[in-house]
C-alpha cells in the first residue's frame, strides 16, 4: 500500500505556483501543460519586458490534485505558498492585499492548456469590502469609480462563486434583474450613467439578494473570497459548458486547467481609462491588418455584454493615438515572437496600457490557411510550419458549398429552425423534400434541387442520393449508411435529427413538440456543418475552389483563394509519405476524386452497382433462382453492366490502381419489401408473388451482418465471383486495347477469417482471369488481396499473406467485431461513453488505436514478416480522419483511402503526420 505520508511530503515539496512581474517570471509560453495557456504567456510576455500587471499561476497540478482529493489543497497551499505569492505582488505595487487604505485588487482567472474561450470563470475586483472600498475611492480621489468596482465584484462574485446564475437561460440573473430595476427607477440606460450613490445602493441590494437567496452574508474577508475564487475556478473546468467543449474539441477531461492570480488594473476610472479585445490580424478573413474592439472607462466584460457598443480598434487611434501606436507596437512584437495570429486583451489605466492576454487566435478555415501561407512569404514561417499550422479540418470551410449567413441568420430569426441533428456530411444544400428514392430522381429529372429525406438509407437509395443536394435522416449515426455514402458522394448530410417524425405513408415530415409538418415538394434547407435543419429555401453558393476545380467557371488566376489552396496542396504532397486513394464505384466520384488528388481507388463497393433500372431485376432473377443454371442465366444478364461500370472506372483513373471488392453485402438487402414491389417483380421474372415471398423469408437471417456475405457467399455460389471477376479482366482488356492503357486491378476478397477461405476465393478468381486473358489475347496483370476486417483474420495475418497480394483494411467491421459493437446502434450509448471518457472520440470516426489500431498493427507485422514488401492500405471510412491517418503512416501503411470531398484533408493530414 502506498505511504500516504510519504505522498503528502512530496506533494508539499511540489512547486504549485509560478510568479511572473516586471521582465521577469518563473515560466515561459514552452510551459503550457504546466501553467495553461494564459498562465504560460503571461509569463512570456513578462519575459520579453511587455507591460504585464504582476500575478502568479497556480498550476494545473493543483486542479488535478484538487479533484483527485475531494476537492482539497495541497498542504500550505493557502497557508503560506499563495501569501508568499501575493506578497511579491504587493512589494512589487507597493499596495497590500485587504489593506484599508491602499489595497491590493486581483483578478482570479481560469487557464486551460487549450484554449477555451468563455467556457471558464473569471472573477475580477477581488479584496473589496466595505473597508477597502473607501480606500480605495481615498487613494483614487475617485469614489464613482471604486463602488462601481465593488458592485461589479458583488455580483460577478455571487454569480460564479455562490453559484446564482441560473442554470436555465429563460430565468434572469437576479443581479442583472437589480441592475435593470435600478435604471428602471433612474430613468437611464448605461452603467456610466450611474452616481455613486446609486452603486451604494445596488451594492446593497446585491448583498441582500444573496442573503435571501443562500441564507449566508457576502464574504467581507479578502482571503476567504480568494479561497472561493480559486475553488470556483477549479469547479468550472466541469461545468456543463467546459464538458461540451471539451468533447467537441477533444480535449481530455484529465487535463485540468490552471488558476491565474494577477493585480487588477482599472479601465473603467474614468475617460482616460479603457479596456479591448483585438487580433494581430483579421480573425475571419486572415487579412493583415490589427483587428478588435474597445471601450473607454470600462471593464473587460462590457466588450464583449452587449450593454455597449463597442468601438472599432482603429478608432483608438484617432482619440488616443499613442496608446494606438503602442498597440501597433506590441502587436508587431508578440507576431514576431510567436509567429503566429495573436488574440490580445488590454486594459488602460490613466493613459497607461497594461497586457492582459495573449493566445493563439482562433480562426476560420479561410483565415488559417491565408495567414499561414502569408506569413510564410513574410519569413516568419517556413513551408513545414505552415503544414504543421492548419488543422485538416480547417479545409472543409473552403470546399463545401456555403449558405449566405445572412439569408440563414434571417430565416433563423424569423423561426425557421426546425431541428439540429449530427452534422454528417459538411456543407449547404437547399431543395425539396422527397421521402422515396425514386421519386427524388424523378424530380431531380425535371430539373428540381432534391433534398432526400428518409427514416434511414440503405443500399436501395443510393441513386436517389446521388439525385439529391442532400440527405436528411431521422436515425443514424456519424458512420451510418447515410453519412458514409453521403461523404464519399460529396453531399450534404444531417443525420440521426431525433426530433424529427417521418411518415412515408402520408409523405409529411413533423417536429416532435410542435404543430409543424411539412410535406413532400416543401422546400428545406440542411446545414451539413451545423446540423441545423431550417424550413424554407436558403440560397447556396459553391465554394471558389470547387468553381476552379469543378465547375470550371472560375479560372484559377483569377481565384486568389484557390491560389493560397493549391500552394497548401503542393507542399502537403511534397512531405507526405502515404498515397491518397478514394472510395468510389462510379466515372463521376473517380473524376471529383482525381481533381482532388486521388491516386488511386482503394475501395470500389461493386453491390452499388447493383441498383438502379433492369440490372436490380436481374440481381433479383439471380437471387431468387432455384438452381445454378438459374443463377447463370441471370449473371449472364448482369455481367455487361458490370462490365461497363468497371471500364468507365478504369477509364476515368487511367493507369492509377483500382481496388475493386466483391460483392460483400448479405442478399436480402437487394430483394423487394413492400407487396406491391414483389407483385412487380413476379411478373418480371415468372415467379409467382408467393414463391418470392417464400423464397425472401428463407433468406431471413437473425444477425445478416455475421451471416451469408462476404467469402462466404463466393464460396457457396462461385458462379458469382466467375461473373464479377470476367467483368473486370474483360473490362481491363478493353482499356488496353482501345485507351493503351495498363490497368493492374485489384481484386478484393471481403470478410476473411481464414487463409483457407482466401485460398478457394483465389483459386476461382485465377482460374477465370486466366480463361479471359486467354481469350481476349491481351496480357492483363492483376493482383489479388483481402479485407482484413474480422480479428481473427487481424492476428492469423502470417498465414493469410501467404494466399495475399496485398491487404486492405476495412476498419468499419473491424471496430464494430473488435469492439462488439454496431455502428447502427450504438448511438444508444456512446454519447455517454464519451462524456465518461470510456472512449474520448467516437471509434467509428476516429479508430480505437489502443483496440482496433493494435489489431492493425499486429496484422501489418504478420503479414510483412512473411512478405516484407506487401502493400497495405486502409479503406474504412476511419481513411479521411486525421487521427487514424497519422497512425496509419507510423504503422507503415501504403495509403489511405477515402471518400472523394475528403482527399485533401487526408492528403494534408498525411504530411502533418510525416513531419511530427
Amino acid at each position: 500500500m502506498p505511504n500516504s505520508h510519504a505522498n503528502e511530503e512530496s506533494a508539499a515539496a511540489k512547486q504549485y505556483i509560478y510568479s511572473f512581474s516586471g521582465g521577469t517570471a518563473e515560466g515561459d509560453a514552452s510551459m503550457k501543460n504546466l501553467l495553461g495557456g494564459k498562465g504560460a504567456n503571461l509569463a512570456e510576455m513578462a519575459n520579453i519586458g511587455l507591460p504585464v500587471p504582476p500575478g502568479f499561476t497556480l498550476s494545473t497540478e493543483v486542479c488535478t490534485y484538487y479533484y483527485d482529493h475531494q476537492k482539497t489543497y495541497p498542504a500550505n497551499l493557502f497557508e503560506s505558498d499563495i501569501p508568499a505569492a501575493l506578497k511579491k505582488i504587493e512589494e512589487y505595487l507597493g499596495k497590500k492585499f485587504g489593506d484599508p487604505e491602499n489595497p491590493l485588487l486581483v483578478s482570479v482567472r481560469s487557464g486551460a492548456r487549450a484554449s477555451m474561450p468563455g467556457m471558464m470563470d473569471t472573477i475580477l475586483n477581488l479584496g473589496l469590502n466595505d473597508t477597502t472600498v473607501e480606500g480605495l475611492a481615498r487613494k483614487s480621489g475617485n469614489p464613482r469609480f471604486a463602488w462601481d468596482c465593488y458592485r461589479r465584484f458583488v455580483s460577478m462574485y455571487g454569480d460564479v462563486v455562490l453559484d446564482l446564475k441560473p442554470a436555465d437561460k429563460k430565468q434572469i440573473d437576479p443581479f442583472e434583474e437589480i441592475l435593470e430595476q435600478k435604471k428602471h427607477e433612474l430613468g437611464i440606460h448605461l452603467d456610466t450613467e450611474f452616481q455613486v450613490e446609486d452603486l451604494k445602493d445596488l451594492v446593497a441590494r446585491y448583498k441582500k439578494a444573496i442573503l435571501d437567496k443562500t441564507g449566508k452574508t457576502f464574504p467581507e474577508n479578502p482571503t476567504e473570497q480568494l479561497l472561493g475564487a480559486i475553488g470556483a475556478v477549479f469547479n468550472s473546468w466541469n461545468n456543463e459548458r467546459a464538458i461540451v467543449y471539451r468533447k467537441l474539441n477533444h480535449i481530455p477531461g484529465y487535463w485540468g486547467t490552471a488558476c491565474n492570480v494577477q493585480a487588477m488594473v482599472f479601465g473603467n476610472m474614468g475617460e482616460n481609462c479603457g479596456t479591448g479585445v483585438a487580433f494581430t490580424r483579421d480573425a475571419a478573413a486572415g487579412d493583415n491588418i490589427f483587428y478588435g474592439e474597445f471601450l473607454m472607462n470600462a471593464q473587460g466584460e462590457d466588450v464583449v455584454a452587449g450593454t455597449r457598443t463597442p468601438l472599432k480598434i482603429a478608432q483608438l487611434a484617432e482619440g488616443k493615438p499613442e496608446m494606438y501606436n503602442q498597440l501597433e507596437e506590441i502587436r508587431s512584437i508578440l507576431e514576431k515572437h510567436y509567429r503566429d495570429m495573436m488574440d490580445i486583451e488590454f486594459t488602460i489605466e490613466n493613459d497607461k496600457l497594461f497586457m492582459l492576454q495573449c493566445r493563439v487566435g482562433k480562426r476560420t478555415g479561410f483565415a488559417a490557411i491565408k495567414i499561414a501561407v502569408d506569413m510564410f512569404n513574410e519569413g516568419l514561417i517556413d513551408e513545414k510550419e505552415v503544414l504543421r499550422r492548419i488543422e485538416p479540418e480547417q479545409l472543409n470551410q473552403l470546399l463545401r458549398p456555403v449558405f449566405d449567413l445572412n439569408e440563414k441568420k434571417a430565416a433563423i430569426d424569423g423561426g425557421r429552425l426546425l431541428a439540429t441533428g449530427l452534422n454528417a456530411g459538411p456543407g449547404a444544400a437547399c431543395g425539396r423534400i422527397y421521402f422515396n428514392a425514386d421519386d427524388a430522381i424523378e424530380a431531380s429529372e425535371r430539373g428540381e434541387e432534391v433534398i432526400l429525406v428518409r427514416i434511414e438509407t440503405s443500399p436501395e437509395d443510393i441513386k436517389g442520393m446521388d439525385a439529391s443536394e442532400g440527405i436528411l435522416t431521422e436515425r443514424g449515426g456519424m458512420t451510418s449508411h447515410a453519412a458514409l455514402v453521403a461523404r464519399q458522394m460529396g453531399k450534404v448530410c444531417v443525420a440521426g435529427c431525433g426530433a424529427l417524425r417521418i411518415d412515408y405513408k402520408t409523405g409529411e415530415m413533423r417536429v416532435n413538440g410542435s404543430d409543424i409538418v411539412l410535406k413532400e415538394g416543401d422546400y428545406l434547407s440542411i446545414d451539413g456543418s451545423t446540423g441545423e435543419v431550417i424550413a424554407g429555401e436558403v440560397k447556396t453558393k459553391n465554394s471558389e475552389i470547387l468553381e476552379v476545380l469543378i465547375d470550371k467557371t472560375l479560372a484559377p488566376e483569377d481565384a486568389p483563394t484557390f491560389k493560397i489552396y493549391d500552394q497548401l496542396m503542393q507542399w502537403a504532397d511534397k512531405y507526405r509519405k502515404l498515397n491518397i486513394r478514394t472510395n468510389a464505384d462510379q466515372p463521376d466520384q473517380a473524376e471529383i476524386a482525381i481533381t482532388f488528388g486521388a491516386e488511386g481507388i482503394g475501395l470500389c463497393r461493386t453491390e452499388h452497382m447493383f441498383f438502379g433500372g433492369d440490372r436490380i431485376d436481374a440481381m433479383r432473377e439471380m437471387i431468387l433462382a432455384d438452381d445454378i443454371a438459374g443463377r447463370k442465366v441471370a449473371l449472364d444478364k448482369l455481367l455487361p453492366y458490370q462490365r461497363d461500370d468497371f471500364f468507365g472506372l478504369f477509364k476515368a483513373m487511367g493507369s492509377r490502381p483500382v481496388t475493386v471488392r466483391l460483392l460483400d453485402p448479405p442478399l436480402h438487402e437487394f430483394l423487394p419489401h413492400t407487396d406491391a414491389e414483389i407483385d412487380d417483380l413476379a411478373g418480371k421474372i415468372g415467379k409467382s408473388s408467393a414463391e418470392i415471398k417464400a423464397r425472401i423469408e428463407s433468406l431471413h437471417e437473425f444477425n445478416p451482418m455475421l451471416g451469408l456475405r462476404g467469402c462466404r457467399l463466393g464460396i457457396l455460389h462461385p458462379e458469382i465471383i466467375v461473373m464479377q471477376v470476367r467483368a473486370i479482366i474483360e473490362a481491363a482488356c478493353r482499356i488496353k486495347q482501345e485507351e493503351k492503357l495498363d490497368i493492374i486491378p485489384e481484386i478484393m476478397v471481403p470478410l476473411v477469417s481464414t487463409v483457407k477461405e482466401l485460398e478457394i476465393t483465389s483459386e476461382v478468381i485465377h482460374k477465370t482471369a486466366r480463361s479471359v486473358i486467354s481469350e481476349q489475347g491481351v496480357g492483363v496483370k492483376y493482383l489479388v488481396g483481402t479485407m482484413i476486417e474480422v480479428p481473427r483474420a487481424a492476428i492469423t495475418s502470417d498465414q493469410i499473406a501467404q494466399a495475399a497480394d496485398f491487404f486492405s483494411y476495412g476498419t468499419n467491421d473491424l471496430t464494430q467485431m473488435g469492439l462488439g459493437m454496431s455502428r447502427d446502434d450504438s448511438g444508444q450509448f456512446l454519447p455517454i461513453y464519451q462524456q465518461q471518457e470510456i472512449f474520448a472520440r467516437n471509434p467509428f470516426e476516429s479508430i480505437d488505436i489502443d483496440g482496433v489500431g493494435r489489431l492493425v498493427s499486429i496484422s501489418a507485422k504478420e503479414g510483412r514478416s512473411v512478405k516484407p514488401d506487401l502493400k497495405l492500405g486502409i479503406c474504412g471510412e476511419h481513411g479521411g480522419d486525421p487521427a487514424t491517418i497519422e497512425f496509419c503512416h507510423k504503422t507503415g501503411l501504403n495509403y489511405v483511402s477515402c471518400s472523394p470531398y475528403r482527399v485533401p484533408v487526408a492528403r494534408l493530414a498525411a504530411a502533418r503526420a510525416a513531419l511530427l
